[in-house]
């Protein structure tokens, strides 16, 4: 399964944000962390925030923090949240792709593959991702 970039940065922008204990990040440092575009970060930001999982505060002295523990962000639920489509082939998305659909074997094999990849990222939370606190700080926040 491949997931779009988009997701991509949702974690490295949770990730960066768990580090700093409630303290505000900016949409620049975390851009200048990882090498990605402000103006992408932002797309990222607002919709985590619309979910729920951040707190934006505007202007001079503003930035980003956790709305929830890190403990209790689930990354299958980010996972699912962030991407429009998660099914690995077509014809588990529209019901009209395929002619054979009702006997096909490879569809049903596909939604237990998809399931079982939800199933891994379910047993993680960005606590687990940011558990490593030391080496993740040095590397991301010292910079």
């Amino acid at each position: 399964m491949r997931l779009t970039l988009h997701t991509d940065f949702t974690l490295r922008v949770l990730i960066q944000v768990g580090l700093n204990d409630g303290k505000l990040t900016t949409i620049k440092d975390i851009a200048q962390t990882f090498g990605i575009s402000k103006t992408h970060l932002m797309k990222v930001v607002n919709d985590l925030s619309q979910k729920g999982y951040l707190d934006t505060v505007r202007g001079r002295n503003g930035g980003i923090r956790l709305m929830r523990n890190p403990q209790d962000i689930n990354i299958g639920q980010v996972v699912r949240d962030s991407e429009n489509q998660l099914s690995v082939i077509g014809c588990l998305e529209r019901k009209d792709y395929c002619p054979i659909q009702r006997v096909c074997v490879l569809r049903g094999a596909m939604r237990d593959a998809t399931e079982a990849f939800l199933a891994v990222l379910d047993a993680h939370t960005l606590a687990d991702l940011i558990k490593p606190r030391r080496a993740l700080s040095s590397l991301l926040l010292n910079r």
